[in-house]
């Protein structure tokens, strides 16, 4: 490997790790598109890269989320036994898929997630929290607060509709193992939108479930020999700075902005991967 291309695999890391710990993406979303678009990899095997990507951004995001205490240790957990299992099972299954098939389905999978939050930046209510009680999240203890470091203010909040929250995160961990993208934007969906968790703190507690996730599948795509060495180290080396870098930014953003990055990220994307999937290469 030419040191050229090794700094342009940091690079990738650094900016995968940035974007992912900002968004509570895992840094897949950036990875996987990349190495298939750019590099021409095959994309099992840029589907096993993007798992030790999704790892080290949660590792590097994590430490500094639970120090600012926006990690709600609780729901991630509970919802980490859903989105495991789901994992483990998409990653046992993605041999069965033809790399078009992949391709098409992450593709679509980005866009209606860049569709749900676009719907939701435009919603003046988004970002309103419920006022009640859920009684199995109350049972489960499941509700917390957080420091809004913008807002400067403490920002208490009660968890909603838990059993809906666990279906989809059953199926963000079966994307997780299949596509070997972290599913960050499917935890992100189920904790802000459907259980009424604040952004922020879902955002930050997507990445710490991500890294769970994909340990459960990367052993997986280890012995399967689709993991490269010389692919995945020094992208993992971008990927902890990157992730402690954005770590310490996304605190001090606003919502609007959060979503304004989101959006044209997983929908440029998206858009790139559903037009692989028909043959047409880009680069």
């Amino acid at each position: 490997m030419s040191l050229t291309l090794l700094a342009i695999y940091i690079l990738i890391g650094v900016l995968a790790g940035v974007f992912g710990a900002v968004l509570g993406l895992g840094g897949g979303v950036i990875v996987t598109p990349i190495l298939v678009l750019a590099f021409n990899l095959p994309i099992h095997y840029a589907i096993a890269a993007s798992i030790i990507a999704v790892i080290g951004t949660s590792s590097g995001a994590s430490v500094a989320y639970l120090r600012d205490d926006l990690l709600n240790i609780r729901v991630a957990m509970f919802l980490e036994i859903f989105t495991t299992i789901g994992a483990l099972i998409g990653a046992v299954l993605v041999g069965v898929f033809k790399a078009s098939w992949l391709n098409a389905f992450f593709g679509l999978l980005l866009l209606y997630q860049g569709y749900t939050m676009w719907q939701k930046m435009h919603n003046k209510k988004s970002d309103q929290l419920a006022s009640n009680d859920d009684a199995l999240a109350k049972k489960l203890n499941l509700d917390s607060n957080y420091y809004d470091k913008l807002e400067q203010k403490t920002v208490s909040y009660h968890i909603q509709r838990v059993p809906f929250g666990a279906l989809i995160m059953f199926g963000a961990g079966f994307a997780s193992g299949l596509l070997g993208i972290g599913s960050g934007s499917f935890k992100v969906f189920a904790m802000d939108t459907v259980m009424k968790m604040p952004l922020k703190p879902s955002s930050a507690t997507s990445n710490f479930m991500m890294g769970v996730t994909a340990a459960a599948s990367a052993l997986i795509y280890f012995f399967n020999g689709t993991l490269q060495p010389l692919i995945v180290a020094p992208i993992a080396v971008g990927i902890i700075f990157g992730s402690t870098l954005g770590s310490r930014i996304m605190p001090h953003l606003p919502n609007k902005v959060l979503r304004s990055i989101f959006i044209p990220v997983v929908m440029i994307a998206g858009i790139q991967l559903v037009i692989k999937a028909f043959g047409i290469n880009l680069y």
